[in-house]
């Protein structure tokens, strides 16, 4: 897509990451687009301001005015003339400084008086990234309507190994080419999406579980928030990471992800329940680790609290609820049952008969069936395809 007739202001902060953004401006300039950077104090220590009034063909603001010769650099004005705002290297100080609306520089006055959309990039170092007070801000700053772009996970200025790598330029232009051809048809709304297995205790060191990688669910969230909604994903145990600006909820058991999904699910307009929860629960749980002794040995279970039809039957009119069903015989017609019983809007039906879809693989396989009982089956394809089905069908749920 071009990006012709679009202005596009970059916000430029004080980060070791600023380099990258020459190769930005390259790539939007050769798409047709026109851009104004702004740079703060800081950033011009990590790349000149020359180079990037070459790159760009235009003069770059770092000051409210001109010192040698007095004129004003208008931050409205170059507010108002953008089609979309992006800061990048976003650091913690600007994070915060946004988030809480301090103006003590050009690109903080920009910021706070931009109407287009707004993207941030954070670069930091992994510890930073991680500090609660940025998961804070970077929620704020998502709550306020800006958008996140997540960070690469990679080797960081310090020498440590993990996220907050400024994304790379050609995802950030990729981004940004999106972001015009793109709608947010879910912007405004409140999503609630839950994730990966239920871990159910015997011992302190023992559980009962099962093998969902969360894939799914995670796919599914980042769609959802792409699209523009505000997402709170609630997740079982598993080692995926992520995007800023989804909060999410760590559990273990069945019946801290009821707790979990029954506090949010009132004020959310879409639910999607991806999570493999455990149907059956010990009815005790050792205190200390249970010693091999005897030849034989038994637990008895209890039948956890069966979180879908919980939420189905206080589900309100305005509220789409989506479940899933793994089935390993008579799958369509068991999943129509559980659609039925469980009072969704749809069932996403995963057979365990076909080769690459279920547990742990980054592809999937489904069929989906609505209210209606009408049936949609999609071929193999990637979690991430998956998820922008899914989505479509509930926009057009939503719509209605």
């Amino acid at each position: 897509m071009s990006l012709r007739d679009k202005h596009i202001v970059i916000g430029i902060s004080g980060s070791i990451a600023a380099y990258k953004i020459a190769t930005l401006v390259r790539l939007l300039r050769k798409s047709g687009a026109t851009v104004q950077v702004i740079m703060t104090s800081e950033a011009t220590q990590f790349i000149t301001p020359l180079t990037l009034s070459t790159l760009s063909n235009n003069p770059v603001f770092v000051d409210y005015y001109d010192q040698k010769t007095g004129e004003w650099n208008n931050h409205v004005h170059i507010a108002e003339s953008a089609d979309l705002v992006l800061i990048a290297p976003a650091t913690a100080n600007t994070i915060a400084k946004s988030a809480q609306g301090i103006c003590d520089n050009l690109l903080q006055a920009v910021y706070l008086s931009a109407k287009s959309k707004v993207f941030f990039a954070p670069a930091m170092d992994l510890d930073m990234w991680k500090h609660p007070s940025v998961v804070h801000n970077l929620k704020l700053l998502q709550e306020y309507g800006n958008i996140i772009i997540p960070p690469g996970k990679g080797e960081l200025a310090s020498g440590l190994f993990g996220e907050g790598r400024l994304a790379e330029p050609e995802e950030i232009f990729d981004f940004i080419v999106s972001s015009f051809s793109e709608s947010t048809p879910l912007q405004g709304k409140k999503a609630l999406v839950s994730a990966g297995p239920t871990y159910e205790a015997i011992d302190p060191v023992r559980f009962i579980g099962n093998h969902s990688s969360g894939k799914m669910g995670y796919a599914i969230a980042k769609q959802l928030q792409k699209l523009g909604a505000e997402v709170t994903l609630v997740s079982g145990p598993t080692s995926l990471e992520i995007p800023a600006g989804i909060e999410r909820i760590n559990v273990q058991s069945a019946a801290e992800m009821l707790a979990a999904c029954s506090k949010y699910f009132e004020d959310s307009d879409i639910t999607v329940m991806s999570a493999a929860v455990a149907d059956y629960t010990p009815t005790e749980v050792a205190n200390q680790k249970i010693k091999k002794k005897a030849e034989d040995f038994s637990i008895a279970l209890k039948k956890t609290t069966d979180i879908l039809a919980s939420l189905g039957k206080v589900k309100k009119d305005h509220q789409t609820l989506v479940g899933f069903a793994l089935e390993t015989n008579n799958e369509l017609e068991n999943a129509i049952d559980k659609l039925k019983r469980k009072n969704l809007d749809f069932i996403v039906l995963n057979s365990m008969q076909d080769k690459g879809a279920g547990f742990a693989h980054d592809t999937n396989k489904v069929t989906v069936i609505n209210k209606n009982a009408e049936v949609i089956s999609f071929d193999l394809k990637s979690k991430d395809e998956v998820a922008k089905d899914i989505c479509e069908l509930i926009i057009k749920e939503q719509n209605k």
